[in-house]
């Protein structure tokens, strides 16, 4: 069986010592020589030698040494050699070190006394101990502090040894006496940690009999303190007020460590309200005190908990919360936000709005690098604040749109999806911001930007000056017709290397695919003009706007969207313009445009020709303009509007949906016991007890005190790890706890013999680690044992546990094994369901390299039917809106989204349709950036999906 080990070093396998020399060094009178053979020693005895040679070597040559040094590498040779015989009995050579430790502890240098009482404190043989105690406790007045704090350690570790109250009788009258006089705050620390470990009752009492001074001991001493009350007030409810009380004392300590503690003690000890608001008000405090960006995270975790369990008292917080945001630190800023957006009340939105404005205005000045980033996160959080409360949204939405320019294209496009859905939330506002989207317009750079731009611009302009306006803003970004000139175009048929110097245009197309919408691919190609000599491009074509040099790059889906909004226009202008004239001008003005977009598309002026979905499109837009008719006008003009309008009413009706799931309550049982706060006694409680009692009896009312699974849950967890007709029969209720696994096993002895030295001995595959050695049980006739181990989990990938048991009886010479079952831990254990949005998915799904695809195979017919098959069976959130789920089609596309304990991300994208024989074909797909997750979902939906049984 391993030993334990209280000590680790580095150990170079590259070059092993040899034992003759280390043996011939040690013997020598060379001080370095001597240390540099005892390091290398400890190591060998460290890594597994056992070196017997060297113990009178040692005792004879090192053990006389006045080296200080040379004495603690002894110490630490005397704490890893073997100190028993096989019978647990203590060697007797061991004899002849007692008398070195007892000089030692009598020695006049501090040092080698504090060093030694610490090797004490890893000792476990009484025999070695009991000769030192006098020694031991006549340190406990040694005029150096260093002496002191470890004597006291000393005399802590032998009293908790199995016969340590018979060695120290008097030891915890000597201690609090010595608590009572030291002045030192690490030895009055260890002092009191001695007494609360080992007689909590005279800790209870010291503490309480100078309570009014603990405000004025040592931050050592003070963390002390708030464990014993954690661990007093768990076994002892009834007493939770009076130690309330020194918590809150606490609450102003000068030490940051303390107030923190404090924060967390009071919050898990007591829900009533003024304890709570001064815990927040606690991290609030640290919140600004602290410059280092991982305190400032930990203490935002601890306010997002205090969000979740007492929102109430958070609400009131909101704006010292938001004061974090003045740290450089993403992370910081992205938590602080999160947490703001969920304390919003109409009380404080005109507050919050305000401060979110001025960061946004702050982000213009400043050089940091990452400034387009938390603009992006400020406008994503702007925008909820304006969906939740629409009132707000009149006084930020200007301010937003001067960004519509932006640099960071990420930001923008958060800008005008902003923009767009204010349009249609706040008819108020309709007339305003397309106004000051025509005159921004020309500012814009991004493709994606101006198409959504101009999506606005054709479904909102309706007044005939709107609609006029619309029409001469694109013509005037679109600059002077035709794009080319014929001449080049003939020069350019002509030598095509020619054209594409002169044009300088350079394509690059990433080969990298494209999630498109339905979850099918598309290749990207992104094409970047670099420069346009006079030649080949119509002179002006620079100084004119966006629209023309983003066609130019061949960005020919523009091209269809600027089709689609001029015809949009047209068909809204010929509703509001009384003259034909003007209409058959600007209808031909558009057909003009549209054929110009052909002409360079079908052109050798650019690298890439227009692709088929683009031309198909302009097309139908020039048709349309030369034969309307008024089933047409109606798709075009109202049904893109009420697609709209039907996509955010679904998003509002999710987002409702998971509030009200979220506000569930638990309610308590019928037959709960209540107590009823009129009718107590309120003689000798403090407002804060009281409020407390309150809240202790409120959360009884509505269940809201943490229950136990239901039994069922429970038993589901039950694996039998033998059979039945086992002479030992086992069991095991898996618990999996984010990074922690515990097997709680029961294992019963089905024999009438007496069960020696059994043994359940584990084993695991995977990202799995046994935390503790096996231990050795002896088992009486038909009884039963409880045995628990602890697994740690570093990853989301199945594991498996495998192992046996292995015991003696008596009449068998050899010991007996029972194998036992494996077990398997479901990954579906450690990933949740979560939510994000339609563009940070498709960017995961770019970026993550590990894809695993899995062929459908299944009895189900239905692909609704399916879909919630597999996302009942993966544990995982569906993305995709149930209005794009709706009717019979034939096929279905969606994308599922889970996060793990680890923070690791799972994508599925599920792509099915159904055959001419009513079954289903397709892929899911799963994407992750680890290897393991991807496996493991893999393996799970192979071995689930089938459905049916």
């Amino acid at each position: 069986m391993e030993k334990s080990c209280s000590l680790l070093i580095h150990f170079d396998k590259g070059t092993p010592a040899l034992a003759n020399e280390i043996k011939e060094a040690l013997e020598g009178n060379d001080v370095p020589a001597k240390i540099d053979a005892m390091k290398k020693a400890v190591m060998l005895l460290l890594n597994g030698e056992t070196l017997p040679q060297l113990f009178i070597t040692i005792i004879r040559y090192v053990l006389p040494s006045e080296d200080h040094t040379i004495q603690k590498l002894l110490l630490l040779y005397l704490e890893i050699i073997e100190k028993t015989d096989s019978k647990g009995r203590v060697l007797p050579e061991m004899i002849l070190i007692c008398q070195n430790l007892r000089n030692n502890l009598q020695h006049p240098n501090e040092y080698l006394r504090g060093a030694t009482l610490r090797f004490l404190c890893r000792l476990n043989e009484v025999d070695i101990i009991e000769p030192l105690i006098p020694s031991i406790m006549n340190n406990l007045e040694h005029r150096h502090p260093y002496v002191r704090r470890n004597a006291i350690l000393a005399v802590m570790s032998v009293y908790k040894l199995p016969q340590g109250e018979q060695l120290l009788v008097d030891a915890p009258e000597k201690i609090e006496n010595v608590l009572t006089a030291e002045q030192d705050p690490s030895a009055k620390r260890n002092a009191f940690l001695m007494l609360f470990q080992c007689v909590q009752e005279r800790a209870i009492n010291y503490l309480l009999t100078h309570v009014d001074r603990v405000s004025d001991w040592g931050e050592l001493l003070q963390m002390v303190v708030l464990d014993l009350i954690r661990k007093v007030c768990r076994t002892n409810k009834g007493e939770k007020g009076k130690y309330i009380k020194i918590i809150i004392s606490l609450l102003t300590a000068p030490s940051a460590a303390v107030t923190y503690e404090c924060a967390s003690t009071l919050v898990s000890l007591s829900s009533a309200p003024s304890a709570i608001r001064a815990a927040a008000n606690t991290y609030c405090q640290l919140l600004q005190s602290q410059s280092d960006n991982n305190v400032k995270l930990i203490v935002l975790d601890r306010l997002n908990e205090l969000k979740s369990s007492h929102k109430d008292v958070m609400v009131d917080m909101i704006m010292d919360v938001l004061r974090a945001l003045s740290s450089p630190n993403l992370d910081i800023r992205r938590k602080t936000l999160d947490i703001v957006l969920e304390l919003i009340t109409p009380r404080n939105i005109n507050e919050v709005v305000l401060t979110l404005k001025k960061e946004v205005v702050k982000t213009q000045s400043g050089e940091l690098e990452k400034n387009g980033e938390y603009r992006q996160m400020l406008i994503q959080a702007i925008h909820s604040c304006a969906i939740k409360f629409p009132e707000v949204a009149s006084t930020v939405v200007h301010l937003l749109m001067d960004f519509l320019g932006d640099s960071n294209v990420a930001s923008a496009v958060d800008v005008v999806v902003f923009v767009r859905e204010i349009i249609e939330t706040n008819p108020k506002l309709r007339v305003s911001i397309v106004t000051r989207l025509l005159d921004t317009f020309y500012q814009i750079r991004a493709a994606r930007v101006c198409s959504c731009a101009l999506w606005i611009i054709g479904e909102y302009c309706l007044s005939l000056s709107e609609v006029e306006i619309g029409i001469t803003t694109i013509t005037q970004c679109l600059g002077d017709l035709p794009f080319y000139s014929v001449s080049e175009e003939s020069e350019a048929t002509d030598s095509s290397k020619k054209t594409q110097q002169a044009n300088s245009i350079t394509t690059v197309s990433s080969r990298r695919p494209a999630v498109l919408a339905d979850g099918t691919y598309a290749t990207q190609s992104a094409a970047s003009e670099t420069a346009f000599s006079p030649p080949t491009v119509v002179q002006g074509s620079l100084t004119t706007g966006n629209l023309r040099s983003l066609l130019l790059t061949g960005d020919f889906f523009l091209g269809a969207v600027v089709a689609c909004t001029l015809t949009k226009l047209i068909l809204r202008l010929e509703e509001v313009q009384p003259s034909k004239i003007e209409v058959n001008k600007a209808t031909t003005n558009a057909l003009l445009i549209m054929v110009s977009m052909l002409q360079l598309g079908e052109s050798y002026v650019l690298a890439h020709p227009i692709d088929n979905d683009s031309h198909d499109r302009i097309v139908l837009c020039i048709r349309l303009l030369c034969n309307t008719g008024d089933e047409v006008r109606k798709i075009w003009l109202s049904s893109c509007r009420e697609s709209f309008v039907n996509m955010l009413s679904d998003k509002q009706l999710r987002e409702t949906e998971e509030i009200k799931a979220k506000a569930q309550i638990s309610h308590s049982q019928p037959d709960d016991l209540i107590d009823f706060y009129h009718l107590k006694s309120r003689r000798g409680m403090s407002h804060l007890e009281l409020e407390d009692e309150v809240q202790d009896d409120l959360k009884r009312a509505t269940g809201e005190f943490v229950k136990d699974e239901n039994d069922a849950n429970k038993l589901s967890r039950v694996l039998q790890l033998t059979g039945f007709s086992d002479p030992v029969y086992a069991e095991a209720y898996v618990t999996v706890h984010h990074y922690d696994i515990v097997l709680d096993v029961t294992v019963i002895n089905r024999t009438k013999e007496t069960l020696q030295n059994l043994c359940l001995e584990l084993a695991t595959m995977g990202d799995l680690k046994l935390v503790e050695r096996p231990q050795n049980y002896t088992l009486a006739p038909e009884s039963s044992k409880q045995i628990k181990s602890n697994i740690k989990v570093s990853s989301t990938e199945t594991g498996v546990i495998f192992g046996n048991i292995v015991y003696e009886a008596s009449n068998v010479l050899e010991r007996t094994v029972v194998v036992l079952n494996d077990i398997h831990i479901d990954i579906m254990d450690y990933i949740s369901p979560a939510v994000c949005s339609d563009a940070a998915f498709r960017t995961m799904w770019a970026e993550f390299e590990w894809e695993n695809k899995v062929a459908v195979n299944t009895v189900i017919q239905y692909e609704k039917e399916f879909l919630d098959h597999i996302i009942k069976s993966t544990n995982m959130k569906c993305l995709t809106a149930p209005s794009a789920l709706e009717d019979e089609c034939g096929f279905l596309a969606a994308n599922l989204y889970a996060k793990s304990v680890f923070g690791e991300d799972a994508l599925v994208n599920l792509s099915i349709e159904k055959q001419s024989d009513g079954k289903l074909s397709g892929y899911i797909r799963i994407r992750s950036k680890t290897q393991g997750i991807a496996l493991s979902l893999g393996d799970k939906i192979t071995l689930k999906q089938k459905g049916g049984s």
